[in-house]
Parts: C-alpha cells; sequence; structure tokens
C-alpha cells in the first residue's frame, strides 16, 4: 500500500503533526511519502518543492500571496486566517507519480492545493481536519458565527452582508469537489466531529477520531533544575509558560486574556514567587502584569522544546477556539501541568483537576484560580504531573496513532470500487 500525504507546512502546528503521522507510519513499514509545500528541514524522508520555479513561489510565499488577492475586496477589521484555495494547482499531478493507493490532505491551504484538483481525485481520499477550513466558506475556525451549517454567505469574518459573497462561492465549490470524491474525514477532537457532522458540507461524510500522536522517547520527562540550567532559567522561581506559533500576537491563542489572570495573580501576592515563560514572538514591555518574563523566540526542533516544557511549573493555553493544540499535548507528555478553558479539543487533553485545570469559559477569575491551584501544592502537583505523562502514554503515542491511520488506509484501499 502506498501512502501519499501532503501538508502545507513543515514547522507550523498542523504541518509538524503531519510530518510526526509520517514517521509514525514509517516506523511501521509503510510506503508513505509526504510532500510538503514550503520544506524548510533537511530531512531527506520529506519532499519539498522540486524545480528551481516551485522552490522560488515556496520561498515568496506566492501562492498564499495570490491566493489571498480577493479578499482585498472585503474591508476585513479582524484578519482571521481566511483561505480561498481557488489558484490552479499542479501540486497532485506532480505527485501522482508516486501512484499512491491512497491520498491523506492534512493541512493543504495558502494556496497549495486548489479546491477544484481535490475534486479530481480518483483514489480513496482522506481529510484530516486540523481546523475547520474543511466544512466552512473559507474560515478556519467560525468564532460565533454558525452559517457552515447551512450555506455560508454573509459572512461576518469578510465583514460582509451578502449572501453571494465569497464565502458562498468557496462553499458552492467546496460541495461541488466533495460530491466528486467522497472523501472519509479524520478529525483530531471529540469536538470537532460535533462541529464536522452538523455541517452542511460533511454531515454525510464518514468522520472517523484520531488524535495526534507524538515521539514518547523525545517528549518526556526530565530533571526540571537541568532543563532551566541548559536554558539559563531562574532556579528559584515556579515558572508559567505560554507559547505559540504566532506567539502573543495571535487573538486566538488568548494570550490577552492570561494577562488579566496574571494581573489577579499579581494582586494575591504571587508576584515574588513566580516568572513567566513565552516561546513564539512576543511583542511586549519588560513586565507582564508585575511579573517578569523571559522570551525565547521560536524553537523549531523538538529537544528544545520538550526540555523547555521540563523547565515549566505549569503551561496556560488560554485559547478561544482550539482543536487539540500541540504545546498542551507536547507539555503532558513531559509531565507539565496545563490549564486552559474548557473549550474545543482541550478537554481530550486536559482531565479537569487530573492532569491540569479547566477553567470555565474566557472566565478571567477561575483561570488565575485555575493556575494558583496547580502550582499551590506541592504534593498535588507531583501528582497532576504523573496523571499528565500517564496520559500522553495511554492515548496519545505516535505508535497508536500510526496504527489507527494504517487501519483506516487498508480498509479504505481494500473496499470495492463505487461504479
Amino acid at each position: 500500500m502506498k501512502i501519499l500525504m501532503l501538508s502545507t507546512g513543515e514547522r507550523d502546528g498542523a504541518g509538524r503533526a503531519a510530518c510526526r503521522l509520517h514517521e509514525g507510519l514509517g516506523q511501521m513499514g509503510l510506503d508513505a511519502q509526504i510532500s510538503i509545500q514550503q520544506k524548510q528541514s533537511n530531512d531527506p524522508r520529506i519532499t519539498g518543492p522540486q524545480t528551481a520555479l516551485d522552490k522560488t513561489i515556496a520561498k515568496l510565499n506566492l501562492s498564499y500571496r495570490l491566493d489571498s488577492l480577493p479578499l482585498n475586496l472585503y474591508h476585513r477589521p479582524n484578519r482571521a486566517p481566511f483561505s480561498l484555495q481557488w489558484l490552479p494547482s499542479s501540486t497532485l499531478q506532480r505527485t501522482i507519480s508516486f501512484d499512491p493507493d491512497i491520498i491523506n490532505l492534512q493541512w493543504i491551504c495558502q494556496g497549495y492545493v486548489s479546491i477544484e484538483a481535490i475534486g479530481k481525485i480518483k483514489q480513496p481520499l482522506v481529510l484530516t481536519l486540523h481546523d475547520m477550513w474543511a466544512f466552512t466558506g473559507g474560515c478556519h475556525y467560525n468564532q460565533t458565527c454558525d452559517r457552515y451549517q447551512v450555506a455560508c454567505g454573509a459572512c461576518p469574518q469578510l465583514n460582509s452582508d451578502r449572501e453571494s459573497d465569497l464565502s458562498r462561492w468557496v462553499w458552492q465549490r467546496k460541495a461541488k469537489a466533495l460530491q466528486q470524491t467522497n472523501p472519509t474525514v479524520v478529525v483530531l477532537s471529540k469536538w470537532m466531529a460535533k462541529c464536522a457532522e452538523s455541517s452542511s458540507l460533511l454531515k454525510h461524510h464518514r468522520v472517523e477520531l484520531i488524535p495526534n500522536g507524538l515521539n514518547l522517547t523525545k517528549y518526556k520527562p526530565i530533571d526540571k533544575l537541568l532543563a532551566r540550567q541548559i536554558l539559563n532559567l531562574p532556579l528559584d522561581k515556579q515558572l508559567i509558560l505560554f507559547g505559540a506559533t504566532l506567539g502573543t500576537i495571535d487573538p486566538r491563542k488568548g494570550f490577552q486574556l492570561l494577562e488579566p489572570a496574571l494581573k489577579k495573580l499579581s494582586s494575591s501576592g504571587w508576584t515574588d514567587r513566580l516568572e513567566a515563560v513565552i516561546f513564539g514572538p512576543a511583542l511586549l514591555d519588560a513586565e507582564i502584569c508585575g511579573f517578569k518574563y523571559h522570551a525565547l523566540g521560536t524553537l523549531t526542533d523538538d529537544i528544545s522544546i520538550a526540555i523547555l516544557y521540563a523547565a515549566a511549573d505549569v503551561l496556560v493555553a488560554p485559547s478561544i477556539q482550539d482543536n487539540l493544540p500541540n504545546v498542551v499535548l507536547e507539555a503532558l507528555a513531559c509531565g507539565t501541568p496545563c490549564v486552559a478553558f474548557d473549550v474545543g479539543g482541550l478537554p481530550d487533553l486536559i482531565e479537569h483537576q487530573k492532569n491540569g485545570y479547566l477553567a470555565q469559559p474566557f472566565d478571567i477569575e477561575d483561570l488565575a484560580t485555575g493556575i494558583a491551584w496547580v502550582l499551590d501544592n506541592p504534593s498535588r502537583h507531583q501528582n497532576l504531573r504523573n496523571y499528565a505523562r500517564e496520559k500522553a502514554e495511554r492515548e496519545f503515542s505516535i505508535e497508536l496513532q500510526a496504527k489507527r491511520y494504517a487501519t483506516l488506509f487498508s480498509e479504505l484501499v481494500s473496499a470495492p470500487k463505487q461504479i
């Protein structure tokens, strides 16, 4: 069985997850190839752009820029990601020489694979949903809009009151493509399963729940003092960790909600006990609400990231909407308790007061309470750490994820062809 996987990125959250799955399938001895639009590593197992023209397009991010041009017709105060996928795409034609038995589309936005190209796929197709894009009119997260359950149009993220806007056009193109190819859908969280099953585009398609997995020999607990010495972090403070691909500048990841929670902790007497650590872009003053913080920038290798999780006492992921965030999964595998709002796929990862704390959605006081609850009792903190690792080993190993995908792929490849 030959498996072809496609992913736009390699180092963004979805891209890292896709490459991990590819690694897991390879460890099983399966013939899996992954093609990446924006290849950044030297990993020979990952295929990137081959021609000089394709490499130039990827380097300048031209596909994304051209794909986004029609959005300039709209005044969008909210600049949330929105993908049209309208550019003619030769990606599948170039990779089809691999002669795959099955194709798995991971996150293929930013102009990588057009909607029309998806509709032309003849092999069994699996769509992995890292966000909501596959069943919306272009947005990646719906925020408070439920029009994806009907047919999109009058899109609030486009600041549009017209039914026949770009979102309706994207929705119509997807409806046609999905009818032509009839994919099987893989979701990462129970929340995303409910969203897909309530959507007008995917409600009649098969939906399978397969969470992401990790290499648990890379992401594992290590000595906290050693981790801090390696990263030059203080040895005598409790450390709160926040991180995201776009760091503090992505409103969906909720740093703007963490700040007032830190302010409450500061007023409760935690100032001398705590410091904050941030990875990813951080546009901040010298202190955060009275707390000293350490900005580590963008980390790309598994070893550095795992050491950072081990150095922290708690990870806070105050997302407004999220699927199955890598940062939480990785932190739990390293034995670091997590605090988040009870939204999206976060309850799949965090069991309240067992390996972290789930605050009532967007209740700043409860978020601060959760952080303090995790940190305040050393014995309880150790129990949280132990259970965090146990849950990762039980539910989120790369071996379990790859096995589940391999079983699904085999079933679809061996199924009788529909005429």
